[in-house]
């Protein structure tokens, strides 16, 4: 019998943020409320030249100073993705900034980029990195009050290619003004340029450093590190007209971009919202965000051809919900909001559905069933 219940009903009788805080400060001290057992390898997924031991991480917004990522490992998450982190450290907006819609399953939050800043948890993973036993992404993004927000990525980037697994840009998030702008053509270009420079340039450093006996100029702090050549992935809002989703593909096509995340919170409000929350200002994440989010991944998977992988996010609450995102073009899965209403066993329930489906069809690979129902979804 699942104790989270329990659990849930303590923790609900916090304000979201506090529970959030508190979550994070007991898988500092190592308490893991469930440890997965082994995975099958049928579940292992190697996309963007990176091996996962299964489809499902944990999306970015929950640790976001990088400090609960192995807790996460243990409870079965094949990757973690930390941040979003900016230059500077930053508060956020003010609070409260995070309101459940218990009724509808779902969360809003306008926590505006709370984060500890690069310096600090740059320290956080170049000293925790070895315990890590699982794919490290790392989200970055730009301080509210930034003159100059793409220098803020490209600072981000120089900071985490040494240390991610792979680079997640966020310019989705509807919390930081102006933010989205970045998605708007010109922007989004000159963005995706400089921080590819940035990727080309450590890049060859890397090929350098393999090159030589003793590589020169190398930090010792990251001689256990430097996944080669990381890959870098854009993270979309949900709430954009199909002409800009071409726009975001050729764009991120024509700059080398390795993959999409599709997709950040929504600032939408779906009529079939009943919770007296709903009025709020934010994003909208949890199970209201699941048909829209999939639709715009099925919509991207349709257009793209094959030429880049797509990681799908939003509203995965159960076993159906995670392979409907494979089938709608998914690689690889992420989730948030659905472990604050299920809790641990939600991880056990995608896998416990996952692996029967690979073994009933005869695949190999979870990979097999990617995009294999988009159109249900166009």
């Amino acid at each position: 019998m699942s104790l989270y219940p329990l659990l849930r009903a303590g923790l609900f009788s916090l304000d979201p943020e506090t529970a959030h805080t508190t979550s994070i400060t007991a898988f500092k001290a190592g308490i893991t409320p469930y440890c997965m057992p082994s995975i099958d390898p049928c579940l292992n997924v190697t996309m963007a030249g990176l091996n996962f031991k299964t489809p499902l991480g944990m999306a970015a917004g929950y640790d976001k100073n990088a400090e609960a990522a192995q807790a996460l490992y243990k409870m079965g998450f094949g990757a973690v993705e930390v941040g979003t982190i900016t230059p500077k450290p930053q508060s956020g907006n003010p609070k409260p900034r995070m309101f459940r819609l218990l009724e509808d399953e779902a969360v809003i939050n306008r926590l505006g980029f709370n984060n500890e800043g690069l310096d600090t948890i740059k320290a956080r993973i170049t000293a925790d990195k070895l315990k890590y036993s699982g794919v490290l992404g790392i989200n970055i993004g730009a301080n509210k009050d930034s003159a100059d927000r793409i220098q803020d990525y490209v600072l981000g980037a120089k900071a985490f290619l040494p240390l991610a697994d792979y680079l997640t840009i966020n310019i989705s998030s509807p919390n930081t003004p102006g933010l989205r702008d970045l998605q708007g053509v010109a922007f989004l270009d000159d963005l995706l340029a400089r921080v590819m420079e940035v990727h080309g340039e450590f890049s060859a450093f890397q090929n350098k450093c393999h090159s030589e006996a003793k590589p020169k100029n190398l930090d010792p702090s990251l001689s256990f590190r430097m996944t080669p050549k990381p890959p870098i992935f854009l993270k979309i809002a949900p709430d954009m007209a199909l002409e800009d989703i071409d726009d975001i593909i050729r764009i991120s096509l024509n700059r080398g971009i390795h993959g999409l995340i599709v997709s950040n919170t929504t600032i939408a409000r779906p009529d079939t919202l009943i919770s007296a929350n709903k009025t709020q200002t934010g994003g909208l994440s949890g199970n209201p965000l699941f048909s829209p989010s999939t639709k715009m991944l099925a919509q991207c998977y349709a257009r793209l051809e094959g030429k880049l992988p797509l990681i799908g996010v939003g509203g995965i609450d159960s076993g159906t919900a995670a392979l409907q995102k494979i089938q709608a073009g998914a690689s690889l899965i992420q989730l948030y909001t659905g472990l604050v209403y299920k809790g641990p066993d939600l991880v056990k329930d995608i896998y416990s559905c996952l692996t029967p489906y690979c073994k009933t069809n005869g695949f190999a690979s979870i990979s097999q069933a990617t995009g294999t129902n988009h159109h249900d979804y166009l």
